[in-house]
């Protein structure tokens, strides 16, 4: 259980860890869909090749739209990409990192797909039993009245009874798997070595200052998305609010009958001893239409130096010799 709430606490660290958390969450769908998939080779030498390459081209295709379009980099990096440039400019680098990361998550879920199908060699065998020279194995049978062709496009049913007590088709399957299997180990092997060869070679080639810049950088825009949406969340929340309890308080002065709700000043003492206000001073429908237009057209330049040094409040306590007693900063 320890070992669960740890990888847990992960996966809610960050939108980062989030994102490589759904993606592992589609690989593990992708094989557990192979795995309930119902595979029937239609047996036809027509049929063969177009239905086994779809079954392993179709479903990668839809995980990988699929991952796409789960992914919150898709998000952040389009409304870098296409936000007007205002106060800030924009900086390529991230876009390009943050389509990088899009990418390769979005890829694995269609990669497992596709080593799982070749390991597996079912849809391989359908694809391709038609491809094998039947002279290399005996017992391929004879008194059945069909062309090679036919037989051979037969080997993936083996329910079918001109296979009935004879070797011979399981003998192909074997060795087209064998191919599939060798094919999606070599397959997986090239990505291993690929990508520790990319985490070794890239330093050597790369400025490291540059790339942890454009990290913070696409981070940053991550975080500063979220902390927009959850600030307009606030806002809204205390503006309906405000809204609700102004059309109460209308009502009841129009009418001047009707009690005061208690829920209304019950929880109006409350919201008038906060002292944060929430609304910022946009109190009209107006100012919040004028404030997003001008966060997506004039999104503010990259500096905090007016709020970071704003002077703070000092209260200092001192005794009737003026020393300091207490200083709070």
């Amino acid at each position: 259980m320890e070992r669960l709430k740890l990888v847990l606490q992960y996966f809610q660290s960050n939108s980062e860890s989030i994102s490589n958390g759904i993606c592992i969450i589609l690989a593990l769908v992708s094989v557990k869909l192979y795995t309930s998939f119902d595979f029937n080779c239609p047996c036809l030498p027509q049929y063969n090749k177009l239905y086994s390459l779809g079954v392993m081209i179709v479903p990668p295709i839809i995980l990988f739209f699929l991952g796409i379009l789960v992914n919150r980099h898709t998000g952040v990096m389009m409304d870098e990409w296409m936000r007007p440039i205002g106060n800030r400019s924009k900086n390529p680098a991230v876009v390009k990192y943050l389509f990088s990361a899009m990418i390769q998550r979005a890829l694995l879920a269609p990669m497992v797909w596709i080593l799982v199908t070749l390991l597996d060699g079912k849809i391989f065998i359908c694809a391709f039993s038609v491809s094998v020279d039947p002279a290399l194995f005996s017992g391929m049978p004879n008194n059945t009245g069909l062309d090679v062709l036919k037989i051979m496009a037969k080997v993936p049913c083996k329910e079918d009874v001109i296979f009935r007590n004879s070797s011979f088709r399981k003998a192909v399957s074997r060795y087209v798997r064998c191919h599939s299997q060798a094919i999606g180990w070599s397959i997986l092997l090239f990505l291993i070595v690929l990508g520790a060869l990319g985490r070794l070679i890239k330093p050597c080639f790369d400025d490291h200052a540059t790339f942890l810049q454009t990290r913070y950088w696409s981070n940053y825009l991550d975080v500063e998305q979220k902390l927009f949406d959850e600030t307009c969340v606030l806002h809204a929340r205390d503006f309906a609010r405000k809204c609700v309890v102004q059309f109460f308080e209308d009502v009841r002065e129009d009418s001047l009958r009707l009690p005061h709700p208690v829920f209304i000043s019950k929880f109006r003492e409350e919201w008038d001893d906060e002292e944060e206000e929430q609304l910022h001073g946009i109190t009209k429908q107006e100012q919040v239409d004028q404030l997003l237009h001008k966060w997506y057209y004039n999104k503010p330049e990259l500096d905090v130096s007016r709020i970071a040094y704003r002077p703070r409040p000092c209260v200092t306590w001192e005794n009737h010799e003026g020393k300091t007693l207490y200083s709070d900063v």
